[in-house]
Formats: C-alpha cells, structure tokens, sequence
C-alpha cells in the first residue's frame, strides 16, 4: 500500500476517543459483575471477551494508521505509547474479571468494589481527557485526579490484601482471591501510565 504522505489530523483523535470508550464499557463491566450470581457472571465474562476484541480492533487500527501515515500529529512514539497504554488498561481489567469466572468465585470481598469504582472513574476521565487532545487543553485536571485515583486505588488495594490475610482461611481460595485483586490494581497503575503518557505529550506540544 502507498505511504500516505499527508496525515488525517483527525483520524487520530476520533480512533483515541473510541478506544477509550472501550474502557469505559470494560470497567461497567466490571461494576455489574460485584453483586452477580455465578451464571451471570459467566455472561457478562462473555460480554467482556468481546470488548475486549473491539478494544484491540480500535488499537490494531492506529498501529495500521501509524504505519500508513508519515506526519503524524504529535510524536510518533507517544501515539505508540498511548494506545499501548489504552490496551493494558482494558486487558488487565479483563483478565481480572476473566478469573472471577475461571476460579468460580461464589464471593468477592466488599473491598473489591472500591478498586473498581476507581477504575470506573478513571475510565470516565480517560474517555472525556481523549477529545481533548485536539487542543491540548485542560488536560492537567485530568491528570491530577488520575494520580488521586491511583493512590485511592493502592490504599483500597493494601486494605483489601490484609483483609484478606486476615479473614480468609482457604489457602486455595486466598491465592485466587490475590490474582484477581492484583489484576485490578495492575489497571489502576495502567491508568496512571496512560495519564503520564498524555501529560508528556501535552507537555511537548505547549
């Protein structure tokens, strides 16, 4: 196929957008999968395999953009990064909710639902800072509450461990319980990647 020696400016923005909606649907997900029997569970673990395809689909196309586009909008490696970051971002959120399914988890410990109602507003934040790039405005608030959310989601995480220890007598079930949650915070940080990423990219283009 023949380089494209001119960018479409906006394709990059509009494929960013949509790639963090993605997210947005992934940690839903995750939301209605708390208080779900172990049947729905297993439906909704469906329902995430394929947002999770559409998520690699969306990154799958800028990786096809970059490489068809000689100007591209802002560095070429921070567009890479970026969408690599997007992908982690729902690929451990899938995992996560992939082993609730796997271990057949009867109950998750409340805590859980503070990690994920961070990865739900991390998501919402990702998906609204996205559209923004156009302009590189206000994208400091959004990386300054994606850090707050990211240390909100370590306590949670370090209290949901001890809980845990200390509650949980099943070695089995506690090293099941331990993957999942860890999964979890591996999306927080995931987030955070993705927040320096655009920080680092705002930065270059002022």
């Amino acid at each position: 196929m023949r380089l494209r020696l001119t960018p479409r400016e906006n394709s990059y923005y509009d494929l960013f957008a949509a790639q963090a909606q993605h997210l947005v649907t992934g940690a839903n997900l995750l939301g209605e999968m708390l208080g779900a029997d172990r049947a729905t569970r297993k439906e909704i673990g469906k329902r995430f395999a394929e947002a999770e395809h559409q998520a690699d689909e969306a990154t799958h196309t800028i990786m096809r953009q970059l490489n068809l586009t000689f100007i591209t909008p802002f560095d070429r490696d921070d567009i890479y990064t970026l969408a690599s970051g997007l992908d982690d971002c729902m690929d451990f959120m899938e995992e996560a909710a992939d082993l609730v399914v796997l271990y057949k988890i009867e109950g998750l410990p409340p805590r859980v639902a503070d990690q994920v109602q961070a990865l739900q507003r991390a998501a919402e934040l990702t998906a609204e800072a996205m559209p923004r790039l156009r302009s590189m405005s206000s994208l400091s608030e959004y990386v300054v509450e994606i850090n707050r959310l990211e240390n909100q989601a370590d306590k949670a995480h370090r209290k949901l461990l001890a809980q845990m220890f200390e509650e949980i007598s099943d070695p089995i079930l506690l090293m099941k319980l331990k993957e999942i949650v860890e999964k979890l915070e591996e999306a927080a940080d995931a987030f955070e990647r993705v927040a320096n990423t655009i920080e680092t990219i705002a930065v270059k283009e002022s």
